[in-house]
């Protein structure tokens, strides 16, 4: 009978140890005030109120990149993909006008490759960095026979805090404004039909993308926006009700979510123009607007619903850190959304 090891049956666990040596520096540069551990031991500590709180209720959100890590991993560039997993958990938790405060991953793969687990593990290092949120541990998995070679899959999980009188959504009545950030691509959603669209159009992801000045898989791999400390700030500038975090579903699935019973939104498809990447994917999918707009950000990662007398000082307050804002239009009586104008 043949001796049997561990790594002889697929199982590295000195490669495992040897990249988690090779991001401890990372992970050490997003240490914040309320990290309490390094990473090594079983779990970790966090202390809320070293984090400036005073009566803090936690929020908790997760969330992974889908299919486009498809796109990355078929072109060996997954140093952003990281980047992508930070933005869609903490994105989401300032929808509850909560500050993020430390962020784990979860990557599995069948076999370790170090150098690329490396570049994703720093990628998600840099978001966290962008979004002051400590990266305080993860796990990672290697499980041959589960993954074909090369591939990998990514999970993040996000703890924030938010005072126990300031939770968002609050107070949204109608007249309120809508304000659009706008969103820096696809982001990380609608990547099953992204990658049918490049397919139907006989494109290769290193062909120079009908869209943009790169390739089409540079151009796709752009990472989420991370709207965390121009959104932060203006909610303590007073006067946000509501944040929804454009994603699956759109704007047409999103902003319903943070509005209450007998509310809804009118959206003006006039206020801003659609960006190169919907356009050519709208134009190729020959896709309808609705069915757009319920797939796609279409050029809106974040909305903000602010008190009108407000609006003016917090689009400027916005641009002021950095992004661009659209007018996009009010809260209404009603439910859903409901449009005007024309996506173009």
């Amino acid at each position: 009978m043949a001796k049997l090891t561990y790594a002889g049956a697929g199982v590295d666990i000195d490669a495992g140890n040897a990249l988690v040596d090779r991001i401890k520096p990372a992970a050490k540069a997003t240490a914040r005030p309320g990290v309490m551990a390094s990473l090594g031991g079983f779990g970790a500590f966090f202390d809320p109120r070293a984090a400036g709180f005073t009566d803090p209720i936690l929020v908790a959100a997760t969330d992974g990149v889908g299919t486009k890590l498809r796109i990355a991993i078929d072109t060996g560039k997954v140093d952003t993909v990281g980047i992508d997993l930070v933005a869609m958990c903490v994105n989401d938790l300032l929808c509850q006008g909560a500050e993020p405060l430390f962020f784990l991953d979860y990557f599995a793969t069948g076999k370790l490759e170090t150098e690329a687990a490396a570049a994703v593990i720093e990628g998600i290092a840099k978001g966290c960095a962008e979004a002051n949120c400590a990266l305080i541990g993860g796990e990672t998995a290697e499980m041959p026979g589960m993954y074909p070679a090369g591939d990998f899959d990514l999970a993040g999980f996000t703890v924030g805090a938010v005072e126990r009188d300031q939770t968002l959504p609050a107070d949204v009545a109608e007249g309120d404004v809508l304000l659009g950030l706008a969103s820096d691509g696809v982001h990380s959603n609608g990547y099953s039909l992204v990658r049918r669209t490049v397919e139907q159009a006989g494109l290769t992801w290193q062909d120079a993308a009908p869209f943009g000045k790169a390739s089409v898989a540079e151009e796709l791999l752009r990472p989420t926006r991370i709207y965390v400390a121009p959104v932060l700030k203006a909610i303590r500038a007073g006067g946000v009700h509501a944040a929804a975090h454009i994603t699956g579903g759109g704007l047409s699935e999103n902003l319903p979510r943070v509005l209450p019973e007998g509310l809804g939104a009118t959206v003006d498809l006039d206020a801003w123009t659609l960006p190169d990447v919907f356009r050519w994917l709208v134009a190729e999918a020959e896709l309808d607007e609705a069915e757009a707009l319920k797939t796609y950000n279409c050029g809106i990662g974040m909305v903000l619903a602010v008190a009108p007398e407000r609006a003016e000082a917090l689009a400027e307050l916005l641009r002021a850190e950095g992004e661009t804002v659209f007018t996009l239009g009010k809260v209404a009586p009603g439910s859903g959304v409901s449009y005007t104008g024309t996506l173009t």
